[in-house]
């Protein structure tokens, strides 16, 4: 402070504080406030206005004003700089980088095709702390500077290594296929001091990209370092050593804070380096565990997982005593990643998200793991291809339902009702077809979108996570998990359970609707289905392999003639033998029953299968078949009509069949006694035969047109009317039951599709898999995590029906005729076939079983035990028993499918079946464990996990949203798996499974928190909610006082 003409008194440090000015117009004074408690400052000034005039310059004069005038600023600089971002590069850029069109040109990566273009381990040495007797908890954020736009965009983090100033990071930076990097991007390396580690794991990510963060978020900055990619890559040793510096406005150039190393990483090489330093110092790099994320893209975990977590990781001491096989049957065969095999199966994946890591084996060696999640297409494809079948099913039924000519008025109004009724759910269908058509975005459903009626075909978060392992001792591995929201109908609500308890009701409560509608059986009603479906299926072939022998005898060919009547001879009998059943003659007279004034002639005397195969055999000329007429509606009816009406086509067949018999006959002795005449005069008799074959043959296939119709109708009419009895019995419910069960199958079915492919792809070199599949069929087990209280229990319900009907899918592998590889699904209801298309240099690897288009088999199996605080109270005070049954249901479903296996397999196919008496062991243990019934028992899952993969099997991990439980199981899995397997050092288990689970290590997150859900999330824990009742969990008393509390307060509240 001084005077005008006098020196400096008094120096003020305006930090920390404000202003405070009187308003009144007498008083000129000013009094500065600070806030680290000092006393107060009081200035006058000389009158009104320089008081005034004081208080804005002191305003200004603030440390804290001068600093938010440089964040203006430095806004006001990033927007001017991306305005003129594309002009700018093209003044740094030289000529040669310019094309004709005036845009910019980069030096693109070479790299192996679908393979990460970029990837690289990071470590530091000789950090410097503020203080020195402070331990350093560091981390690296990545951040890119893209070349043609000069702006620094956050791309991913390492893990946090607390307590030392030399960090060697086991997380390191990958760039996907079709990330833009070039040789001119540079990447910026910014290496942070971690004080709170709870505040920075939110607050951190989601400040903007040009922003630093704030001093109170929990971290400080040390210093960064800036590269250019080709400068890493065109690096002799492919190593890079920058000096990490502290910029800072007093010093050019900033202060040197230490060094950080660059390594690029290929995946195919082994990385050199001492493990002995990181081995010792063990102990004292501790790697701190953050909310776990399931590989980027499925949302944030609640610290609830904490809870699930000890469960889990009882099952690691179990895995650390018994070794499982399991590299052999994961080993990458050679060209696994080669160009042919690309196109389709990047038709099924896309946005892949890719983590690299690198771990030390007991031998004091480096092993990489590429971690790897993508979407698949398939989560809508498959949903829309299923729907349009149904609609396309459901107006045939309709349509059925509308011939069945004229019925008594009870049974025409029952008609008419189940016909609305189908009728607006046919409407329903194509609406969601319709949305589902204008869909665009993401390929996968997140979990907060379960609930919407317009995607609830669609499976949850439909994920391939995949782990490719490149150890120095051991051959590459690749593990494959699915990974999917449990398949239920959350839409509909779970208020009155799932399908498995809904269908169980349904089904008692159709046996006492006998007075309205006629009774049939599940077996039955799947069995008309199953007829409708065959007629449907044999009669456009019967006609055209007619047509085909009808066009074979006019050209008086009798190798084709010879071919045409063995096609029309096996469809034929396949025809016939649909209708050998006591369903359809019971059916048409149930319906000639519900005709208008309907006559019996004599009552039903069920003929036996020997006489019926008699008339086959011995009644085989035209004059012996009688046509008949249809249905009666007026007069008598003779059951054994249809008796007659059947048989006729197997005696037009025979009729058929002896008619080229004869004309075969007469050409082979024809020809006998002309070859010796003149061979003109052949030629005419030849010509002149071959008018007579077609003209013999011709009645005789259009009688077997005319008879097949003739049946064809009269089964239609009965199996529609079993149908009818079906719908009319249960409306609505039936339908709403229909509705629930096509919405979960289509969720399972679109990750069986999904696992089906990749497996395929994977195991296409594999010999032995190959035979096992076309041989036995594909092994396909499902780790359920859902407890069986609340709405997780109907949840459970849908997912076991869901999964038991995948029995009925059959899989065909075709060769692909066009660039579009998405498989085609064809059937029905119960009844499915995909086809999986292949590239024609893969489909000829396949065995020739396979190739000619052998049906390939499912057996999806189930095993599901609740982890979470849910299962808690159902074992306390609940139900477990859907849970056990589940359980021993499958067993025996996996006992079946292990006893074909070592039936129908040769004993040197698999490098496994040498192993053949653990696999016994196995079973019998998992055996001992479901019928042990201890709560929470994780090692039924890890039992069922290690059966599927020493069996060649397909593996799905599955809780309520494929997040929080299925990414602790994933990568718990994972890491045991690199442990038993892969020699994963004994001191980092637990490191690495902390990485694999580190919220820190996903990168830099701008718009939110929840990258799946969308919505950003309170700084707070969010497992705040679950800290009182976890803590009476400990004691089933304190509970119960508890809910005896709670349901006192609610009474008084509402009384």
């Amino acid at each position: 402070m001084k005077n005008k003409s006098s020196e400096a008194s008094e120096v003020v440090i305006l930090e920390r504080c404000w202003v405070v000015e009187f308003k009144s117009k007498t008083d000129v004074s000013i009094i500065l406030k600070f806030q680290s408690g000092e006393p107060d400052l009081y200035i006058e000034a000389a009158s009104k206005p320089d008081c005034e005039a004081w208080a804005v310059a002191l305003g200004e004069a603030n440390s804290e004003g001068l600093r938010n005038k440089i964040q203006q600023l430095r806004r006001l600089i990033m927007e001017i700089k991306e305005e003129r971002a594309s002009e700018e590069a093209r003044q740094f850029l030289p000529s040669s980088q310019v094309d004709s069109l005036g845009e910019p040109q980069f030096t693109s990566i070479q790299r192996i095709a679908n393979e990460p273009k970029l990837e690289f381990s990071l470590a530091c040495k000789g950090l410097v702390a503020a203080t020195r007797d402070r331990k350093l908890n560091t981390f690296i954020q990545v951040s890119v500077v893209h070349p043609a736009e000069h702006i620094l965009t956050r791309y991913s983090s390492t893990e946090i290594v607390e307590g030392t100033r030399d960090p060697l990071f086991l997380t390191g930076v990958t760039f996907p296929p079709e990330y833009p990097i070039y040789e001119e991007t540079k990447i910026k390396l910014t290496v942070y001091d971690v004080k709170d580690k709870s505040q920075d794991t939110v607050l951190t990510s989601v400040l903007p990209d040009h922003k630093e963060p704030r001093a109170d978020v929990g971290r400080s900055f040390l210093g960064c370092a800036t590269f250019r990619v080709g400068d890493l890559v065109k690096s002799k040793e492919q190593q890079l050593t920058l000096t990490l510096r502290f910029l800072s406005r007093t010093s050019d150039g900033g202060k040197t804070v230490g060094t950080i190393e660059v390594n690029l990483v290929k995946m195919g090489e082994f990385e050199d380096g001492e493990m002995d330093h990181i081995t010792t110092d063990a102990q004292d790099q501790k790697f701190l565990c953050f909310l776990p994320l399931k590989s980027c893209s499925c949302g944030f975990l609640s610290a609830t997982c904490a809870h699930n977590t000890e469960n889990l990781e009882r099952m690691t001491d179990r895995r650390a005593k018994e070794e499982c096989a399991l590299v052999r049957e994961c080993t990458a065969p050679e060209g696994l990643s080669g160009k042919d095999n690309l196109p389709s199966l990047n038709a099924v994946l896309k946005n892949p998200i890719c983590k690299l890591y690198r771990f030390p084996t007991s031998d004091n060696k480096w092993m990489r793991i590429r971690e790897q999640m993508a979407e698949t297409t398939l989560s809508f494809h498959v949903p829309k291809e299923l729907i349009n079948l149904h609609i396309k099913e459901d107006m045939r039924r309709n349509q059925e339902l509308k011939d069945l000519g004229e019925l008594a008025p009870h049974w025409d109004n029952m008609r008419k009702s189940v016909i609305a009724h189908c009728d607006q759910m046919l409407s329903m269908y194509q609406d969601t077809l319709a949305e589902l058509g204008k869909h665009t975005g993401s390929s996968f459903k997140s979990s907060c979108s379960k609930g919407e009626k317009t995607l609830e075909f669609i499976p949850i978060n439909l994920h391939l996570q995949r782990m490719h392992v490149h150890s120095p001792r051991l051959k590459d591995a690749l593990y494959d998990v699915i990974t999917v929201g449990a398949p239920a109908a959350h839409f509909q609500g779970f208020k009155n359970g799932g399908l498995r308890k809904l269908l169980s009701k349904f089904e008692a409560e159709r046996r006492n609707t006998g007075y309205q509608c006629i009774y049939y059986s599940p077996e039955n009603t799947a069995k008309a289905k199953e007829v409708l479906s065959n007629i449907n299926h044999l009669q456009p072939l019967i006609s055209s392999h007619a047509d085909l022998l009808l066009n074979s005898a006019s050209q008086h060919s009798p190798d084709s003639l010879k071919n045409s009547l063995k096609m029309l001879s096996e469809k034929t009998e396949l025809f016939v033998h649909a209708f050998k059943d006591q369903l359809v003659r019971s059916a048409l007279l149930a319906l000639y029953t519900a005709r208008p004034g309907c006559v019996l002639k004599k009552p039903a005397v069920p003929r036996s299968s020997a006489e019926e195969s008699d008339d086959l055999k011995h009644q085989n000329h035209p004059s012996q078949i009688k046509r008949q007429d249809s249905i009666p509606h007026h007069s008598e009816y003779d059951e054994e009509e249809w008796d007659r009406v059947w048989a006729n086509v197997g005696k037009s067949l025979n009729c058929v069949i002896a008619m080229v018999d004869r004309l075969l006959e007469k050409d082979n002795s024809s020809k006998t006694k002309e070859g010796e005449s003149d061979p003109s005069a052949a030629d005419c008799k030849v010509l002149h035969a071959g008018g007579d074959w077609y003209e013999q043959l011709y009645p005789l296939v259009i009688t077997l047109k005319d008879c097949m119709g003739e049946v064809v109708t009269r089964a239609k009419q009965s199996m529609a009317f079993v149908l009818l009895q079906e719908l009319a019995c249960g409306l609505p419910q039936c339908l709403m039951l229909t509705l629930r069960r096509d919405i979960v199958f289509s969720q399972a079915l679109a990750g069986l599709v999904c696992g089906f492919i990749i497996k395929l792809h994977t195991s296409l070199h594999d010999q032995g898999f190959l035979q096992q599949l076309h041989t036995v069929g594909l092994l396909v087990q499902y780790e359920g995590l859902l407890s069986t209280y609340s709405e997780e229990a109907g949840m459970l319900e849908d997912m076991a029906v869901g999964i038991s009907d995948l029995q009925k899918v059959m899989f065909k592998v075709i060769e692909a005729k066009s660039e579009d590889f998405l498989p085609i699904i064809t059937g029905r209801r119960e009844h499915y076939v995909i086809e999986v298309q292949l590239p024609a240099k893969m489909f000829e690897l396949l065995p020739q079983e396979i190739k000619e288009g052998k049906l390939l088999r499912m057996y999806p199996v189930l095993f599901n035990v609740g982890i979470n605080e849910q299962q808690t109270l159902a074992e306390r005070f609940g139900d477990t028993t859907l849970q056990e049954n589940i359980n021993q249901e499958n067993l025996e479903l996996l006992k079946e499918y292990y006893n074909l296996f070592t039936e129908k397999m040769p004993p040197d196919c698999l490098p496994h079946f040498q192993e053949q008496n653990d696999l016994k062991g196995l079973l019998e243990n998992l055996h001992q464990n479901i019928q042990a019934k201890r709560r929470k028992n994780v090692e039924i899952m890890w039992l069922a996990a290690t059966i599927c993969r020493k069996l060649n099997g397909v593996r799905f991990t599955c809780c309520k949203s494929a997040k929080d439980r299925t990414s602790m199981s994933v990568t718990l899995e994972q890491c045991s798996i690199l442990r038993d397997e892969h020699q994963l050092h004994k001191d980092f288990f637990i490191r690495a499974l902390d990485c694999m689970r580190s919220r820190q290590t996903q990168g830099a997150l701008n718009e939110s928190d929840d990258p799946e859900t969308g919505c950003l999330t309170d700084n707070k824990p969010t497992s705040r909610h679950f800290y009182p009742v976890a803590l009476l969990l400990v004691s089933s008393h304190l509970l119960v006082v508890w809910l005896i509390l709670s349901l006192a307060l609610l009474l008084a509240k509402y009384q």
